[in-house]
């Protein structure tokens, strides 16, 4: 590779990381409420030292995530950066749950498994517990729904998890891990 030829793509990805700095603070500005006592400085801080975690949020806004921080973990004082679209993302739906489930659905499978999209991003389907607290933030999936983390009792009997905001009222419901919908699609989460 010429001298020119890795300048150029060096420079490439700087400006990439820093398009996505940009994009992170302007929606972490616009939405302050989500994130009460937190400071961008230091927001910025943990980008700039993990371009790894930079990259899955860069995965999680091109699917339609629209990542923001939405606290600070109690056990590892890192920040949770979690998908805020309006509705489940948009790249990331007409999904089942997992593998397993994508391999057991011989008649009209869907294009992949929720869970298999998580892991090629690099982020941590929403659990239940977070998906309440980022309720509490606005209101979210009010005609789609999200895929959540389901656990392995509930999975091991054909089961998965999954929530949705209707009636001003946030529920969590139960469908066949091989079912996929066009407005189900998943919400991730990372810590920075």
């Amino acid at each position: 590779m010429t001298e020119i030829k890795a300048a150029r793509i060096s420079n490439f990805k700087i400006e990439r990381r820093f398009f996505m700095i940009d994009v992170l603070k302007q929606r972490f500005l616009d939405n302050m409420n989500r994130h009460e006592g937190v400071l961008w400085k230091d927001v910025e801080k943990r980008l700039l030292e993990n371009s790894s975690a930079l990259a899955v949020l860069r995965k999680m806004e091109e699917s339609g995530g629209e990542p923001d921080v939405i606290g600070i973990d109690s056990e590892t004082g890192k920040f949770i950066f979690c998908d805020c679209s309006k509705e489940s993302p948009s790249g990331r739906r007409s999904l089942c749950y997992d593998e397993e489930a994508l391999r057991g659905r011989t008649k009209n499978p869907p294009s992949g498994s929720a869970e298999a999209q998580a892991r090629e991003t690099g982020a941590e389907m929403i659990t239940e517990e977070l998906y309440r607290k980022l309720q509490t933030l606005g209101e979210f999936d009010l005609k789609t729904s999200s895929w959540i983390f389901t656990p392995d009792d509930i999975r091991r009997r054909g089961g998965a998890l999954f929530c949705e905001r209707r009636y001003g009222t946030v529920f969590t419901f139960h469908n066949g891990a091989d079912s996929y919908y066009s407005v189900r699609g998943w919400r991730g989460f990372i810590t920075v």
